[in-house]
């Protein structure tokens, strides 16, 4: 007889990633649960690990990666990840994952939605399955709301304040409101992300977490107004095209255009 596959499934920190495993835990007891901390993480990100840890019974395992962001930061020469070289999910996400699978045969859960056009991490390695159980069973974001709420656990606290995704506290997929938000609420977070950015330089490259402005030039007072100013025009002219939203696509302050999981991003980051 084959070997027995192992049920994986990686979480992110994100809702739709702690829903499925909680949708899951009955369904398949033998499934593991982990997490790959980049030690780059928001607090907030690591409070919602600990609390889902709690509901599902069992421990989530820790794949910390052996070699940390600024290891492989000095590596790649102090070429810091964007969206056209994510060398941090390559080697702070998927490689610690596939280390951890191993070479036999994984079936692993992946939690995109039904309302969701897009694909989902299918890794190289020939003994990883990837399924889509969420898909499968025509499951949407509010039905995501409603496990996370019906469970105690509820959305993921950073989601308060604004933040729409988890991952590195300087992800590149932020939006500006975001980081306004970074700013206002870890100022110390927003402080070594600007470190970062301004030691970039040094190396021969001017890179920009925002794409084409420093976040020095973005936390200038008059600055951090504009932008507020920007995006509230930007949602009172999104309210007035979806007068039909539910409230539980609202909740946590996001519409459907809004959310992250719709938009660019790295699946195994923040889902």
């Amino acid at each position: 007889m084959g070997q027995e596959p192992r049920h994986i499934l990686s979480l992110s920190g994100g809702k739709d990633s702690a829903a499925l495993a909680i949708y899951l835990r009955d369904r398949i007891p033998q499934i593991e649960y982990i997490f790959h901390d980049t030690d780059k993480e928001l607090e907030e990100t690591y409070d919602y690990i600990h609390r889902l840890e709690a509901i599902l019974g069992k421990p989530i395992v820790r794949t910390t990666p052996e070699d940390s962001f600024d290891h492989w930061l000095k590596v790649y020469r102090g070429m810091l990840p964007s969206n056209h070289r994510r060398w941090c999910t390559k080697m702070l996400k998927l490689k610690p994952f596939e280390a951890y699978v191993g070479d036999g045969p994984v079936i692993n859960y992946v939690g995109l939605r039904a309302d969701e056009n897009r694909t989902g991490y299918i890794s190289t390695k020939p003994n990883i399955l990837a399924v889509y159980p969420f898909q499968d069973d025509g499951l949407v974001r509010a039905d995501i709301i409603r496990i996370l709420e019906d469970s105690g656990l509820g959305l993921p606290p950073y989601m308060d304040w604004g933040r729409s995704r988890s991952g590195c506290y300087f992800c590149f997929y932020q939006q500006k409101i975001e980081w306004v938000r970074l700013l206002e609420k870890h100022p110390k977070y927003f402080a070594l992300a600007m470190e970062y950015e301004e030691k970039a330089v040094l190396h021969g490259e001017q890179f920009y977490w925002c794409k084409n402005e420093p976040l020095r030039e973005l936390a200038k007072p008059e600055r951090v107004q504009a932008i507020k100013d920007n995006w509230e025009t930007a949602e009172a002219r999104r309210r007035k095209a979806r007068k039909n939203i539910s409230l539980a696509e609202t909740l946590g302050g996001l519409e459907p255009e809004d959310d992250p999981h719709l938009r660019d991003g790295c699946l195994v980051c923040s889902i």
